[in-house]
């Protein structure tokens, strides 16, 4: 028995010591935002971090919790000079954090201030490969998005630099959300894509599809009343937010009929009900004709 236990110990003890090294490297928070219904974003620096789209970090701040780490995905872009996360106030950890950085106080926080951040990764996700397609199907469920921040940042940080050179030509991206309270962040990264995207008069790369999975009877009914305007009343965007949950079968079968003879790269941060369905959709709208249509399925779970 000890020598089936002491393999695991070891190689145990050596990613925490890879930690307690990793702990000691000098992190600066640079900035802190706060976006509405509690939710802030952390920017930071840290000497010879290095980063592709959709990983994660482990995060401790000692003033909260000398042990506890917790993932984080990076919601910021490698093209950009730092890198964030965004932290929706729901416990006592992340509570302590926000308390830690001020965001409970009126006046504004001087950078000496903020408390001290241990960072331990980052680690790589599925999300990575997104480059390797022509089209690409992303889909996040609620807090889910978050890797598709830094991907769809990314992604027009590259087509802005230099679209020929760009593998990937078309996006579908897909959010699930339960409750409009989520959308508030995220939905001003999208306004900025679109409207960046109209100014180039390439509207088409970026198709995307919001959808409302809950609402009230007053919210149906509010939003009934404001359909006709020329922007959607909850995130501001010209799309409108659809109420419900997306036909996959439709979206996939349209997909396929838009790039016949292509590998479409469908990318997933949600349940695992969800996975399933989506796994299921991509093996039945592939081609066994190896000159078809692919859809090539990667999911990353929470």
């Amino acid at each position: 028995t000890w020598k089936w236990v002491v393999g695991p110990m070891f190689l145990y003890l050596c990613e925490r010591l890879v930690r307690l090294w990793r702990s000691q490297q000098k992190v600066v928070i640079t900035k802190v935002v706060i976006h509405p219904f509690k939710t802030i974003e952390v920017q930071m620096m840290k000497k010879g971090f290095k980063m592709e789209v959709g990983q994660y970090i482990f995060v401790k701040c000692p003033a909260v919790s000398k042990l506890e780490w917790h993932p984080f995905t990076l919601t910021s872009a490698p093209e950009e000079d730092y890198f964030s996360i965004h932290v929706r106030i729901v416990g006592d950890w992340t509570e302590g954090l926000f308390n830690a950085c001020g965001c409970d106080k009126q006046e504004f926080q001087e950078a000496w201030k903020l408390p001290k951040i241990a960072v331990d990764g980052p680690f790589g996700t599925a999300s990575e490969d997104v480059f390797s397609y022509e089209t690409v199907m992303l889909v996040g469920a609620g807090i889910g998005v978050t890797p598709f921040a830094s991907v769809l940042k990314s992604v027009w940080y590259k087509y802005c630099h230099d679209a020929t050179n760009l593998k990937l030509k078309k996006i579908y991206f897909y959010w699930l959300c339960r409750d409009t309270h989520a959308f508030e962040w995220f939905a001003d990264l999208l306004q900025s894509l679109e409207a960046q995207m109209q100014e180039r008069n390439n509207a088409e790369f970026l198709s995307y599809n919001i959808y409302l999975t809950g609402w009230d009877e007053s919210q149906a009914t509010h939003f009934v009343m404001h359909h006709e305007e020329e922007k959607d009343v909850i995130t501001g965007l010209k799309q409108k937010t659809l109420y419900g949950r997306p036909n996959w079968e439709n979206e996939f079968k349209t997909i396929a009929g838009q790039h016949p003879g292509s590998r479409i790269g469908v990318f997933l941060c949600g349940p695992e009900g969800l996975a399933d369905t989506l796994n299921k959709q991509s093996i039945s709208n592939s081609e066994a004709d190896p000159r078809g249509v692919h859809f090539i399925f990667n999911k990353e779970n929470f």
